[in-house]
C-alpha cells in the first residue's frame, strides 16, 4: 500500500481532476450547522459574561446564578450596545446602557421605564448552547438542526489513564490551512530544530462520507529524541528505515478530518491504546474567515509511575508549544501569500491533501461578499414578550 501511495504522488489525470476544484478553498466558508467551541468553561464565571464571535457574528456567552450557560446575539436590540458589557442578575442579562433585560431565549422581558401595560420590544437572537469537555459549544447555524446534530465524541477525555492539556490560541489564517498543516506530515523539515531529521511515510489513505484519514509512520534519520517527545511518547527505539512492510514494529499516527473537526492519534509500536490523542476545532472569528481560534484537547497517556505525569508536564508543554509555534508561523505565512496573490495558487501533489481540499470545499459554503453588515441579523425575527 505504501508503494502505491508513493506512486500516486506523481501528477496524473486523476490527481489533476481532484486538484482543479471548482471553488477557491481559501474563499470557502465553514458550515455553521455544527457545534463549535467558542470559549473554555472557565472563561465564563457565574453571573458573568464573555464576548466571542463566530465568522464575524458577535455572540455573548453568559452564566446565570444557577450556573446555566446561554448564548445571545451580542448587540442590544435598543442601541446595539454589546451585551457582554452588561451584567447577569439571576437568570437574566441586563444591558449596561438602559438596563433592558433579556432572558435565556433572547426575549426582552423588562424595560425599566416602560409602563406595565405597554408591550415590550423585540428581543435578540439566541443560539443553542451546551457545555462539554470543559468547553462551551454554540450552534451558530439553523437552530432547528441543533437537536439532531451531535456534539463531537471525544471518549479519551474521560479516561483516567490520560491527562488532558487544553489548546486555545488565535491563529491568523483561514481554517483550511490548519487542516492541511496537521494532515500533511511531510512538513517535518519545519521542526528540525526541535526534533532532528524526521522522515514521514504515508501507509494508507481512507475516505468516506464527510471524512478522510491517513496513517503515517516515521523514521528519525539523524538527531536525538527530544525530552518533551520522550516524556510524551516514551523512549523510542531506533525507528525502522521503511524497508519492512510489516507495520507491527512501527509507530503509527492516524490523522483524520471528520468535518469540521480534526483528530490525531499516535500509537507506539505494539500498543493497543494511543499514547497521544488530539482533538482540534478551528473556529473562524472574522467575517472573511482569515483568522481562527484553535481549540484543542490533547490527551496524553500517563506513565506507569503514579504522579509522574505532573513532573513531566512542563517538558511536554515546552515541546508541544515549540511545535505549535512553528506551525503557527508557517500557516500565517501561507495566509499572507494568499492575501498578496488574491487567490489560491497552490500546486498540490500529495493525494491525501487533494482529497482533504475536496472535502472542505464540498462541505463548506462560498463566502459572501463582505459589506460590513450581517444580513442575517434582523430584529423582527427574534422573540417578543408582551408582558412582564
Amino acid at each position: 500500500m505504501a508503494a502505491a501511495i508513493a506512486e500516486s504522488v506523481r501528477p496524473n489525470a486523476a490527481a489533476t481532476d481532484i486538484a482543479e476544484e471548482s471553488a477557491d478553498i481559501r474563499k470557502t466558508g465553514i458550515d455553521p450547522n455544527y457545534w463549535y467551541p467558542l470559549a473554555r468553561s472557565g472563561d465564563v464565571k457565574p453571573k458573568n459574561t464573555c464576548g466571542v464571535s463566530f465568522a464575524g457574528k458577535p455572540i455573548v456567552l453568559a452564566r446565570t446564578e444557577k450556573n446555566d450557560v446561554f448564548a445571545l446575539e451580542d448587540r442590544c436590540a435598543h442601541r446595539q450596545v454589546p451585551l457582554h458589557l452588561g451584567v447577569v442578575r439571576g437568570e437574566r442579562l441586563l444591558c449596561s446602557y438602559h438596563c433592558w433585560a433579556y432572558n435565556k431565549s433572547g426575549a426582552c422581558v423588562n424595560v425599566p421605564y416602560l409602563d406595565s401595560n405597554e408591550s415590550l420590544p423585540n428581543g435578540v437572537r439566541s443560539y443553542p448552547c451546551r457545555e462539554a469537555y470543559g468547553l462551551i459549544f454554540v450552534f451558530p447555524g439553523q437552530p432547528e438542526k441543533a437537536e439532531s446534530t451531535p456534539l463531537p465524541d471525544i471518549p479519551t477525555y474521560d479516561n483516567s489513564a490520560y491527562k488532558t492539556r487544553y489548546l486555545d490560541r488565535r491563529i491568523d489564517c483561514h481554517y483550511s490551512f490548519m487542516h492541511e498543516n496537521l494532515m500533511d506530515m511531510n512538513h517535518q523539515f519545519l521542526h528540525r530544530s526541535l526534533m532532528g531529521s524526521i522522515r514521514a511515510r504515508a501507509l494508507d489513505i481512507r475516505e468516506g462520507d464527510g471524512w478522510v484519514e491517513v496513517d503515517y509512520t516515521f523514521h528519525r534519520a539523524s538527531g536525538k529524541q527530544p525530552l518533551g517527545e520522550k516524556f510524551m511518547l516514551g523512549k523510542r527505539k531506533k525507528t525502522p528505515d521503511f524497508k519492512s512492510d510489516d507495520n507491527a514494529d512501527k509507530d503509527i499516527m492516524t490523522i483524520r478530518t471528520g468535518y469540521p473537526y480534526q483528530t490525531l492519534q499516535f500509537w507506539t509500536a505494539g500498543s493497543e491504546e494511543p499514547a497521544l490523542d488530539l482533538w482540534n476545532a478551528y473556529v473562524p472569528i472574522d467575517a472573511e474567515q482569515r483568522k481562527n481560534q484553535t481549540y484543542g484537547l490533547m490527551m496524553i497517556r500517563k506513565p506507569g509511575i503514579p504522579g509522574a505525569i505532573h513532573a513531566l508536564w512542563p517538558f511536554i508543554a515546552w515541546f508541544t508549544d515549540g511545535i505549535f509555534g512553528q506551525d503557527k508561523d508557517i500557516v500565517e505565512a501561507e495566509q499572507r501569500a494568499f492575501d498578496a496573490q488574491g487567490e489560491d495558487q497552490n500546486n498540490e501533489v500529495f493525494p491525501i491533501i487533494q482529497k482533504l481540499r475536496k472535502l472542505l470545499i464540498e462541505s463548506g459554503t462560498p463566502l459572501p461578499d463582505q459589506k460590513g453588515t450581517d444580513p442575517n441579523w434582523n430584529l423582527n425575527e427574534y422573540p417578543m414578550a408582551h408582558s412582564r
